[in-house]
């Protein structure tokens, strides 16, 4: 049974997408030919974990979804749009796939999700006060992001740099290594995130 501190998908039969989720991790797994055990230790996390989430027993953190994303060679928006049927050319913004981590404060709206002809995808980001999210590498190496600032501050580690970004700024960089997006409060900060392929 799920409780309030796990991540949940919200849009039109979430439920329906959160078991394709599971079953996608599951696939891409067994697609690589790997054992749990091998996967939890490409990533960090445990044995146990990975095998409650493939049973959907449990639904993953931001942290957690950016360590297999990185695992399997992905973004997190090619990965929920595995688990989506196929997106069309419009999305209704009462169709967006919506996917809220409670844990981190973390709130994720796919606006256009990722497409297998294309390369870029937009996403806008909701992080509550305080919040604090790192990811210990990036899905694809030298992906090109750009974080547009719409609402608040929103401070972005990357690159060994600390970039403190607010409404109407923009931030642009290829991702290599390590990041971190922390809300400084003392408002949510919203932000679009413009994501390229490499």
């Amino acid at each position: 049974m799920r409780n309030a501190e796990e991540a949940t998908l919200q849009s039109p039969g979430s439920e329906q997408v959160e078991a394709r989720l599971a079953d996608r991790l599951a696939q891409l797994r067994v697609e690589r030919g790997w054992s749990l055990e091998e996967l939890a230790q490409r990533t960090g996390v445990s044995r146990s974990t990975l095998s409650r989430l493939e049973r959907m027993e449990i639904s993953p953190t931001a942290a957690m979804l950016g360590k297999l994303c990185a695992a399997y060679g992905r973004t997190m928006s090619q990965l929920l749009a595995e688990a989506e049927a196929e997106p069309p050319q419009t999305v209704r913004a009462d169709r967006q796939v919506v996917w809220r981590d409670e844990t981190s404060g973390f709130t994720r709206r796919s606006v256009s999700p990722p497409h297998p002809g294309l390369r870029g995808e937009i996403v806008e980001g909701v992080l509550r006060p305080g919040a604090d999210i790192s990811y210990d590498g990036p899905p694809v190496p030298g992906l090109e992001q750009h974080i547009w600032v719409l609402e608040g501050v929103l401070e972005v580690t990357t690159g060994g740099g600390v970039h403190e970004i607010r409404a109407g700024d923009c931030l642009r960089f290829r991702l290599w290594d390590r990041s971190r997006f922390h809300c400084p409060g003392p408002d949510p900060v919203r932000y679009a995130l413009m994501i390229v392929l490499p």
